[in-house]
């Protein structure tokens, strides 16, 4: 690449010695924590089908009203690129270590779970639709819970995003499955797909897996792949995993409701999650 402009933005953030720690890489998607004397950030570049999801994020940060969230972006040869601040703090996922594994930690689960869905409320009050909310999405830091990965966002009253196809699969809303099976148009998300979507990180963050028992379903994922498990989401099958804490995944099943209409706020769901006694 002819002007690596993310090194400078980095650099400019971090100080002149950077030190890059390659964190994931796929789907045309690399992401890098930056270290440096004076600062850390994120660094994402986008290649190959990557390239105009970056875009699109770095687009969403820079109309963004909301603290914390300034970015720097850009294009290189073939490519883009996107510095973010970096937020320290365990995942949802991770806040639900202890919790999943049985060994206490169900305040702090509660606590985290009720964070995120003001975050996410929060979001929602500012007009825009998060889209792709999984469980390392959200970082709880000390100032409160962060979200990422807006690549998918959408500001409400604009024009659908082009080439969304309802976000992870498995946290998929049924509504949203059944618009991308039947390829009729653009698929918008909405606050109530954004709700179920929610519900279905807290649920798989204290069940340790996905939302949906595929096995009770009579569905072979490898067999049946992403369109498979799509389309078997679309028709509104409730075969849940496990019931592990069943006062909390009580709490999280209004939300997972096939009718969208019948599905809580995030904030309303939040409410909800502070009344599970432990």
């Amino acid at each position: 690449m002819r002007a690596r402009r993310f090194d400078v933005a980095a650099e400019a953030a971090c100080g002149d010695t950077v030190e890059l720690k390659e964190l994931t890489n796929r789907r045309g998607s690399a992401v890098w924590k930056a270290t440096g004397p004076v600062g850390t950030v994120a660094v994402k570049i986008g290649y190959d089908d990557g390239v105009a999801v970056t875009l699109r994020e770095a687009a969403a940060l820079a109309t963004m009203d909301l603290s914390g969230y300034g970015a720097v972006s850009g294009p290189y040869d073939g490519g883009s690129w996107l510095v973010t601040p970096w937020f320290n703090g365990p995942s949802t996922w991770k806040v639900f270590t202890s919790a999943r594994e049985g060994t206490g930690g169900r305040e702090a689960a509660l606590r985290g779970g009720a964070d995120l869905c003001r975050s996410v409320a929060d979001l929602h009050a500012s007009g825009r639709i998060h889209a792709d909310l999984q469980p390392s999405h959200g970082i709880h830091t000390s100032e409160g819970v962060r979200l990422i990965d807006f690549g998918w966002s959408w500001h409400e009253g604009q024009e659908p995003v082009s080439g969304f196809r309802g976000g992870i699969v498995h946290l998929m809303a049924p509504e949203l499955a059944a618009a991308v099976a039947r390829r009729d148009g653009p698929v918008t998300p909405t606050r109530r797909s954004d709700t179920y979507a929610l519900a279905g990180v807290l649920w798989t963050c204290a069940a340790g897996g996905w939302l949906l028992d595929y096995q009770a379903a009579g569905i072979d994922r490898q067999a049946a792949g992403p369109n498979g498990v799509r389309d078997a989401i679309a028709t509104g099958r409730d075969s849940l995993t496990p019931v592990v804490w069943p006062e909390f995944q009580d709490a999280l099943r209004p939300a997972i409701s096939a009718t969208p209409e019948d599905r809580p706020t995030v904030g309303e769901l939040a409410e909800l999650l502070l009344k599970v006694e432990v």
